[in-house]
């Protein structure tokens, strides 16, 4: 760990002190080395993760850090490339950062490979074992540990039986080369066995192809997971279904209310909250990443789209409506 900021708002009022008693300048350098800098990466622009990034950075300004005064951040966005994420990972580790906060896979495993010698928190990775980013979950044993979005899939294809129980397959449109999105497809074909649904998959390697590679499923249904590139092309989706009469059943709440027709999903605002809190465990008490195990929101929400249900051709069981957290008008 670079360096440690245990007490760090102490220090701060202590600086504040000093200066009030004639410690001029001196005291004014004391300051700026008491401010806290996070850098933040995140792989790409859509609602779920610039979620979890505000999340982050509440947990924080509500228990003391306010921003321009005793925490400064770094946010960076890599626009869905890996060479930018891995660029900023390097820049990042030549900073003299306090803590950096990795949002989605891709840009947790360029932070990782990039960056030793100051803590990483990670969150929004779906399995991060599988992603080399731990030893394990209950023992990450580096410098890196935070929360995974591990999402219940199977819950999620059980919508699709519920609102439209005539469907047969099911397209699913991931990046093949996210980790996140390998490890929900798997999550997905054994549900699949235990529903009666065939799955039909479409890699893609870009946001780009999201479009084309949706349009060349012919299936009863959509089912998007929480796969970074074909979030942001959503709407690409949305209107696919929307013009096939058929269900989009997503990963994630967000992309229900940016469209989607249903999902049983974790709230990634607080999923970020969560993650600052273990910020705070690390600046104030010292924590060692190496020993906080990964963290998990332990409750779901089902979010319906009546809106969405309408343009998809869809009739949303009463039933369904009635046990919804958030119903979307």
């Amino acid at each position: 760990m670079k360096r440690s900021k245990t007490g760090a708002l102490g220090a701060l009022l202590l600086g504040a002190s000093l200066a009030a008693t004639g410690c001029g300048s001196d005291s004014a350098a004391s300051g700026d080395s008491d401010m806290v800098r996070i850098g933040i990466t995140q792989i790409v622009e859509h609602d779920a993760l610039t979620s979890a990034k505000e999340g982050f950075k509440r947990a924080l300004a509500e228990n003391g850090y306010t921003e321009g005064e005793n925490i400064s951040f770094d946010e960076q966005n890599a626009a869905g490339e890996q060479a930018t994420a891995t660029s900023i990972a390097s820049k990042f580790a030549s900073d003299d950062l306090d803590l950096v906060l990795a949002i989605a896979t891709p840009t947790a495993q360029a932070a990782a490979q990039a960056i030793t010698d100051i803590p990483i928190l990670i969150t929004a990775v779906t399995e991060p074992e599988e992603a080399g980013l731990v030893d394990s979950w209950d023992a990450p044993g580096g410098n890196l540990t935070g929360t995974s979005d591990l999402n219940p899939v199977e819950d999620q294809l059980g919508l699709i039986k519920e609102l439209a129980p005539e469907a047969k397959t099911v397209g699913i449109v991931y990046s093949s080369g996210e980790v996140n999105s390998e490890v929900q497809i798997e999550l997905a074909q054994e549900a699949a066995k235990d529903l009666g649904l065939e799955l039909k998959l479409a890699a893609v390697s870009n946001t780009a192809e999201v479009q084309q590679a949706a349009e060349s499923l012919d299936v009863d249904a959509f089912y998007i997971p929480t796969d970074n590139n074909v979030v942001a092309a959503l709407d690409s989706v949305v209107q696919i279904a929307e013009t096939k009469k058929i269900p989009l059943v997503t990963g994630d709440a967000g992309s229900v209310e940016a469209g989607g027709l249903a999902t049983w999903g974790i709230d990634y605002e607080l999923l970020g909250y969560q993650t600052g809190m273990m910020a705070i465990k690390i600046l104030e008490e010292d924590a060692d990443p190496a020993t906080m195990p990964i963290e998990t929101l332990t409750e779901t929400k089902l979010v319906i789209n009546k809106s969405a249900a309408a343009n998809m051709g869809i009739e949303i069981p009463a039933s369904m409506l009635d046990e919804a957290d958030q119903v979307i008008e």
